[in-house]
Protein backbone atom coordinates (compact mmCIF):
# COMPACT_ATOMS: atom_id res chain seq x y z
CA UNK A 1 0.00 0.00 0.00
CA UNK A 2 1.54 3.30 -1.05
CA UNK A 3 1.51 6.16 1.41
CA UNK A 4 -0.93 8.03 -0.87
CA UNK A 5 -3.40 5.11 -0.57
CA UNK A 6 -3.64 5.58 3.18
CA UNK A 7 -6.32 7.53 4.97
CA UNK A 8 -5.32 10.66 6.91
CA UNK A 9 -5.83 8.67 10.15
CA UNK A 10 -3.46 5.93 8.95
CA UNK A 11 -0.86 8.48 7.88
CA UNK A 12 -1.10 10.19 11.30
CA UNK A 13 -0.68 6.90 13.17
CA UNK A 14 2.21 5.54 11.15
CA UNK A 15 4.07 8.88 11.15
CA UNK A 16 3.14 9.87 14.72
CA UNK A 17 5.59 11.51 17.02
CA UNK A 18 3.07 12.32 19.75
CA UNK A 19 -0.41 11.37 20.89
CA UNK A 20 -2.98 10.88 18.15
CA UNK A 21 -6.69 10.87 19.04
CA UNK A 22 -8.74 8.13 17.40
CA UNK A 23 -12.07 9.36 18.69
CA UNK A 24 -13.27 10.02 22.21
CA UNK A 25 -12.24 6.65 23.69
CA UNK A 26 -9.02 5.59 21.96
CA UNK A 27 -5.69 7.18 21.15
CA UNK A 28 -2.16 6.40 20.12
CA UNK A 29 -0.87 7.19 23.59
CA UNK A 30 2.84 6.78 22.85
CA UNK A 31 4.23 6.62 19.33
CA UNK A 32 7.71 5.62 20.49
CA UNK A 33 6.42 2.61 22.44
CA UNK A 34 3.63 1.91 19.93
CA UNK A 35 0.86 1.89 22.52
CA UNK A 36 -2.80 2.45 21.76
CA UNK A 37 -4.82 3.24 24.87
CA UNK A 38 -8.56 2.77 25.21
CA UNK A 39 -10.66 3.77 28.20
CA UNK A 40 -14.16 3.14 29.45
CA UNK A 41 -14.61 4.91 32.76
CA UNK A 42 -14.05 8.22 34.52
CA UNK A 43 -14.01 6.87 38.07
CA UNK A 44 -12.24 3.88 39.51
CA UNK A 45 -12.40 1.85 42.67
CA UNK A 46 -9.27 0.39 44.20
CA UNK A 47 -10.67 -3.13 43.70
CA UNK A 48 -11.50 -2.68 39.98
CA UNK A 49 -9.84 -5.29 37.78
CA UNK A 50 -7.64 -3.57 35.24
CA UNK A 51 -8.56 -5.42 32.10
CA UNK A 52 -10.14 -4.84 28.73
CA UNK A 53 -13.95 -5.05 28.96
CA UNK A 54 -15.88 -6.56 26.03
CA UNK A 55 -17.09 -3.09 24.90
CA UNK A 56 -13.51 -1.75 25.08
CA UNK A 57 -12.23 -4.71 23.06
CA UNK A 58 -15.02 -4.30 20.48
CA UNK A 59 -14.31 -0.58 20.15
CA UNK A 60 -10.57 -1.18 19.74
CA UNK A 61 -11.15 -3.80 17.03
CA UNK A 62 -13.57 -1.51 15.15
CA UNK A 63 -11.21 1.47 15.38
CA UNK A 64 -8.18 -0.53 14.27
CA UNK A 65 -10.20 -2.08 11.45
CA UNK A 66 -10.75 1.44 10.07
CA UNK A 67 -6.95 1.88 10.14
CA UNK A 68 -6.41 -1.24 8.03
CA UNK A 69 -5.80 -3.83 10.78
CA UNK A 70 -7.69 -7.10 10.41
CA UNK A 71 -8.44 -9.40 13.33
CA UNK A 72 -6.57 -12.72 13.07
CA UNK A 73 -7.53 -14.00 16.54
CA UNK A 74 -9.32 -12.72 19.61
CA UNK A 75 -6.37 -10.65 20.75
CA UNK A 76 -4.30 -10.12 17.59
CA UNK A 77 -4.84 -7.81 14.64
CA UNK A 78 -2.63 -7.60 11.55
CA UNK A 79 -1.98 -4.78 9.09
CA UNK A 80 -0.82 -6.87 6.15
CA UNK A 81 0.47 -4.11 3.81
CA UNK A 82 2.84 -2.84 6.51
CA UNK A 83 3.35 -6.20 8.25
CA UNK A 84 2.34 -4.76 11.63
CA UNK A 85 0.64 -6.63 14.42
CA UNK A 86 -1.47 -5.13 17.17
CA UNK A 87 -1.81 -7.14 20.40
CA UNK A 88 -4.44 -6.84 23.09
CA UNK A 89 -2.61 -8.53 25.99
CA UNK A 90 -4.64 -10.51 28.48
CA UNK A 91 -3.73 -10.58 32.16
CA UNK A 92 -2.49 -14.07 33.04
CA UNK A 93 -4.26 -14.07 36.41
CA UNK A 94 -7.12 -12.05 37.82
CA UNK A 95 -5.71 -9.21 39.88
CA UNK A 96 -2.35 -9.23 38.09
CA UNK A 97 -0.24 -6.11 38.23
CA UNK A 98 -0.91 -3.62 35.43
CA UNK A 99 2.89 -3.30 35.25
CA UNK A 100 3.09 -6.92 34.06
CA UNK A 101 0.37 -7.04 31.40
CA UNK A 102 2.80 -7.10 28.45
CA UNK A 103 5.21 -9.57 30.05
CA UNK A 104 3.65 -12.62 28.39
CA UNK A 105 2.82 -10.94 25.08
CA UNK A 106 6.10 -10.08 23.38
CA UNK A 107 6.04 -7.92 20.27
CA UNK A 108 8.47 -6.71 17.64
CA UNK A 109 9.59 -3.07 17.83
CA UNK A 110 7.27 -2.05 14.99
CA UNK A 111 4.20 -3.78 16.46
CA UNK A 112 1.60 -2.22 18.77
CA UNK A 113 -0.12 -2.94 22.07
CA UNK A 114 -3.69 -1.94 22.96
CA UNK A 115 -3.78 -1.25 26.70
CA UNK A 116 -6.03 0.30 29.30
CA UNK A 117 -4.98 3.79 30.47
CA UNK A 118 -3.63 2.37 33.73
CA UNK A 119 -1.56 -0.25 31.89
CA UNK A 120 -0.35 2.49 29.54
CA UNK A 121 0.73 4.66 32.48
CA UNK A 122 2.61 1.68 33.93
CA UNK A 123 4.51 1.17 30.65
CA UNK A 124 5.39 4.87 30.59
CA UNK A 125 6.66 4.74 34.18
CA UNK A 126 8.72 1.60 33.52
CA UNK A 127 10.22 2.95 30.27
CA UNK A 128 10.95 6.65 30.58
CA UNK A 129 13.08 8.69 33.01
CA UNK A 130 10.98 10.05 35.88
CA UNK A 131 10.46 13.63 34.64
CA UNK A 132 9.46 12.50 31.17
CA UNK A 133 7.26 9.73 32.59
CA UNK A 134 5.45 12.29 34.78
CA UNK A 135 4.90 14.55 31.77
CA UNK A 136 3.59 11.68 29.63
CA UNK A 137 1.31 10.31 32.38
CA UNK A 138 -0.20 13.76 33.00
CA UNK A 139 -0.80 14.16 29.28
CA UNK A 140 -2.51 10.76 29.26
CA UNK A 141 -4.63 11.63 32.32
CA UNK A 142 -6.06 14.68 30.53
CA UNK A 143 -7.23 12.39 27.71
CA UNK A 144 -7.98 9.19 29.63
CA UNK A 145 -8.22 8.84 33.43
CA UNK A 146 -6.20 6.09 35.09
CA UNK A 147 -6.81 3.98 38.19
CA UNK A 148 -4.37 5.75 40.49
CA UNK A 149 -5.13 3.48 43.44
CA UNK A 150 -4.31 0.39 41.40
CA UNK A 151 -1.11 2.03 40.23
CA UNK A 152 -0.18 2.86 43.83
CA UNK A 153 -0.96 -0.67 45.01
CA UNK A 154 1.40 -2.23 42.47
CA UNK A 155 4.40 0.10 42.73
CA UNK A 156 7.44 -1.98 43.61
CA UNK A 157 10.66 -1.23 45.46
CA UNK A 158 12.61 -0.46 42.30
CA UNK A 159 14.15 2.87 41.28
CA UNK A 160 11.63 3.86 38.58
CA UNK A 161 8.70 3.18 40.91
CA UNK A 162 10.27 4.88 43.92
CA UNK A 163 11.04 7.93 41.78
CA UNK A 164 7.45 8.22 40.55
CA UNK A 165 5.82 7.73 43.98
CA UNK A 166 6.04 11.45 44.98
CA UNK A 167 4.17 12.40 41.77
CA UNK A 168 1.04 10.41 42.70
CA UNK A 169 -0.50 13.36 44.55
CA UNK A 170 0.11 15.54 41.50
CA UNK A 171 -1.48 12.87 39.26
CA UNK A 172 -4.53 12.78 41.55
CA UNK A 173 -4.90 16.57 41.43
CA UNK A 174 -4.56 16.66 37.63
CA UNK A 175 -7.01 13.80 37.19
CA UNK A 176 -9.58 15.47 39.42
CA UNK A 177 -9.37 18.62 37.25
CA UNK A 178 -9.43 16.59 34.02
CA UNK A 179 -12.57 14.57 34.79
CA UNK A 180 -14.43 17.70 35.88
CA UNK A 181 -13.54 19.49 32.62
CA UNK A 182 -14.74 19.07 29.07
CA UNK A 183 -14.50 16.88 27.11
CA UNK A 184 -13.99 14.17 29.77
CA UNK A 185 -16.93 15.21 31.94
CA UNK A 186 -19.24 14.55 28.98
CA UNK A 187 -18.03 11.01 28.29
CA UNK A 188 -20.12 7.95 29.09
CA UNK A 189 -19.09 4.32 29.35
CA UNK A 190 -18.73 2.32 26.15
CA UNK A 191 -21.56 -0.11 25.44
Amino acid sequence: MAASDESPAQEAIFAAEAMVDLGPYMLLADAELNIFSIFDDLKYDRSDADMMSPPMRRHAVQTLDRLGFRQTSGSVMHHKPRDLFCYIPKPQVLGASPFDVTRYTPKRDQDYYVLTPTQTACRLIDTYPCELAVEKVVSLIWKQPINLYRLLDYLEKKPAHEAIRPALGFFKSEQRKAVQSEPLCLRRALR
